[in-house]
């Protein structure tokens, strides 16, 4: 009889370590925070979810190996990292110059949905970090015992980023009823727009000057 790739323990470890990781705010959390915001539960339900598709980038990546040229090779390293960074200054500072000063409306068009998403799975899966926290973090319960180790990798990564995204959508639906509340407080203006693009400046910064360990 074969060995289940997880034991009940691992999986017991696993999981609570993987819902403290991820109720711990970090950058993807702040994206969801500044869509549901500024956008509404619908867009920061979706960015949450283009997160999660970036998160199984990663996952597959690792999977065939391909993660760890970010740590053999720095020149990858980098490449990634700047790209990514160039990516969310982008969308800040477009927000912060926007000549629209329209909060957005109560129901999101699909078009916009869709590049919401899709800025999601970007912004994940340019950040280097979140691979080599995939690369450092998984292998510690994957047991080559119990078969393949390709299957644990995806199989832990799936559970992580279900937890992940869990957890985003929580996020995105308390963050949007406090930009609700406050929008009804502070009207139509410009606010959330920039606070937005704010948040996106941010976290390129912070990407931009992630040191490689």
């Amino acid at each position: 009889m074969e060995h289940a790739m997880l034991d009940l323990t691992t999986l017991m470890v696993f999981l609570a370590a993987t819902l403290a990781l991820n109720v711990t705010p970090g950058p993807d959390m702040l994206y969801v925070v500044a869509r549901g915001v500024s956008e509404g539960r619908k867009a920061g339900i979706v960015s949450a979810l283009g997160i999660a598709a970036g998160c199984l980038v990663h996952t597959f990546a690792i999977a065939a190996g391909l993660s760890g040229l970010l740590m053999a090779v720095p020149l990858a390293f980098e490449v990634v990292k700047f790209t990514g960074a160039a990516y969310l200054l982008y969308l800040g500072v477009r927000a912060l110059i926007s000549r629209d000063t329209a909060l957005a409306a109560p129901t999101v068009e699909r078009a916009r949905l869709w590049v919401i998403f899709r800025q999601g799975v970007v912004t994940n899966v340019l950040n280097p970090k979140v691979a080599l926290f995939f690369l450092a973090f998984l292998p510690q319960f994957v047991d080559p015992k119990r078969g393949s180790v390709a299957a644990q990798f995806i199989l832990l990564g799936f559970i992580f980023n279900a937890s992940g995204t869990l957890v985003n959508g929580v996020v995105a639906i308390v963050s949007s009823g406090a930009g609700q509340w406050t929008r009804r407080r502070l009207g139509t203006s410009s606010f959330f727009k920039r606070a937005t693009g704010l948040v996106f400046v941010g976290l390129g910064l912070r990407l931009a000057l992630l040191e490689r360990k």
